[in-house]
Order: C-alpha cells, then structure tokens, then sequence
C-alpha cells in the first residue's frame, strides 16, 4: 500500500505526506536532494552501501543521484518537501509505483 497526497505549496516546492507499508522501488533523483521526515512510524531506507533507519521525529536528506530503496515494515507517515517538478520514483519512470498527478489532503 503506497499513497501519497499533497498537503501545501511553497514558493515552487511541494509538501506531500505519504503513508505506506512495504517496499518501495530503487531509484534515484539525478538533480534534487530528498528529504523523508518521519511523522509516525518507523522507515528504513537502504543505500547502496548502508542501512539507514528512522523513527517518528527523524529525517534523512538523501543526496542527489543516490539510489535508496524506502522500505516500511509497518504503516508509516512520511512528509516530503520537494520541488513541484520532483517525480516521486525519479529515474524509474516506469514503476508501479511511479505518481505523475497527486490529490490535495
């Protein structure tokens, strides 16, 4: 289960909440930094070379251009601030996952 919804604007950047379980997709964002903000919950996020581990009230901004994989084992609550033009899986255009038109919270 992976939705995602768009909570405000700010100048050109977009506030989304997303709540899922299970595994995401690889990918990579080539020209932005992706910031998850754990709002409730727990989210592991696997590099390429480490395991990164967040719980409620903790952030990772994952750089530009790094593949990470989200994975929640549980329902978990993530805020995302991104540039209105970010692709939510980057440069896997084809996922299942992949949303080109988000809903309003």
């Amino acid at each position: 289960m992976h939705k995602v919804s768009l909570l405000e604007e700010l100048n050109d950047f977009h506030i989304k909440i997303a709540k899922f379980k299970g595994e995401f997709a690889w990918h990579q964002h080539e020209q932005r930094d992706e910031l998850f903000f754990v709002v409730k919950g727990t989210l592991l996020i696997k590099l390429r070379d480490q395991e990164v581990y967040l719980n409620s009230g903790e952030f990772l901004i994952v750089p530009k251009g790094t593949e990470h994989l989200p994975i929640a084992r549980e329902e978990v609550y993530v805020m995302l601030i991104e540039p209105k033009s970010t692709l939510n899986t980057g440069n896997a255009l084809h996922s299942d996952y992949t949303k080109a038109q988000l809903g309003w919270i």
